[in-house]
């Protein structure tokens, strides 16, 4: 009986010391290799997702093949909850999420279920321009006329980016946006078009170029407002919504709001996962950026390249963290429904 519970346990010892033993080439060659976004399918989101998906996997280790799984809802708290809880914390999973998710935890959204800055940052492709539109047939102008009338603006969830973005405008602007939320993805940009909605405001002005060209060259959506922290060198003429803030209080709002446009087109995974695999992932995110072929099918979708590395973003999240809680506490009332 001692030389069998003695070979036993030499057997699995065995058995412990191949499986630590498994190159990081091994695990991905035999690994499924999951992409989760945030949106429904047809969205920005989804197709720059589609684009980078299988040149970062032939940069990793093993190349392996990248399953794309969209996961849409909550306007995208599904995805990053699901990321952070549920993932597997192997390095077989990763997500291009929703960019402003990452600070309802801060604002105090019970349906936040995370820590963004325990996740696995990889990296982000470009920054966004949250712009507010209107169609071209509106009579609307400037975001002046949205102060004087009502105008009907779409949106996915109530905690998506154009809701959120719109809640900004009502209250530190005085404007009139009245959000319908519950559109998907695509219906959302439909519902423009067919006159149900009069505009859209938070939308990135890098999702319309590389979604509805045809929209931008043809002149079909007015900009009136851009509502980031720098100026997009594509709209010149388009006057910046923190620029209209003349108190110092309400300026620290709206950019705590809109800071994560910032690290606009992020990739994550799930906190944890072993530090060689995050390490490879990183390395493949770098690589996949200066590739000529990738290069070349991310100028077919005309998206433009201002990436951060994992740790910048970190870095922003690290300050956005450490922001006075009274800053806090007032932008938390245009993220957070109750």
């Amino acid at each position: 009986m001692r030389r069998l519970a003695a070979l036993a346990i030499a057997l699995l010892a065995g058995a412990v010391g191949v499986a630590r033993a498994e190159t990081i080439e091994e695990f991905y060659r035999r690994t499924p290799f999951s992409m989760y976004v945030g949106s429904g399918a047809g969205g920005g989101f989804d197709e720059i997702g589609r684009v980078f998906a299988p040149h970062f996997g032939r940069h990793m280790p093993g190349s392996p093949a990248v399953i794309i799984k969209n996961m849409p809802g909550a306007g995208g708290l599904l995805n990053v909850n699901f990321m952070y809880n549920s993932a597997p914390r192997d390095g077989s999973a990763f997500a291009a999420p929703f960019n402003t998710v990452f600070m309802l935890p801060l604002f105090g959204d019970p349906g936040a279920k995370f820590d963004p800055r325990k996740f696995t940052w990889i990296g982000s492709l470009d920054k966004q321009t949250g712009t507010c539109v209107v169609w071209h047939t509106s009579a609307a102008r400037t975001l002046d006329d949205a102060r004087k009338r009502e105008i009907v603006v779409g949106a996915t969830g109530t905690n998506s980016t154009p809701a959120i973005f719109s809640n900004v405008l009502n209250t530190l602007l005085q404007t009139k946006l009245k959000v319908i939320s519950g559109y998907s993805t695509n219906e959302v940009r439909f519902a423009l078009e067919r006159g149900e909605t009069e505009g859209i405001c938070g939308m990135a002005w890098q999702t319309y170029k590389a979604i509805t060209p045809g929209w931008v060259a043809e002149g079909k959506i007015r900009p009136i407002a851009q509502l980031g922290l720098t100026q997009n060198k594509d709209l010149p003429d388009v006057p910046m919504a923190l620029n209209m803030l003349s108190n110092a209080a309400d300026r620290q709002v709206f950019e705590l709001t809109v800071l994560p446009q910032e690290f606009g087109r992020p990739f994550i995974a799930p906190p944890d996962i072993p530090a060689d695999r995050a390490a490879a992932m990183k390395k493949a995110f770098a690589e996949t950026l200066v590739d000529p072929a990738f290069l070349a099918d991310a100028a077919k979708i005309r998206l433009s390249l201002d990436p951060m590395t994992g740790e910048e973003i970190k870095t922003l999240l690290d300050r956005a963290y450490a922001a006075p809680k009274e800053v806090v506490d007032r932008a938390a009332r245009f993220s957070v429904v109750n």
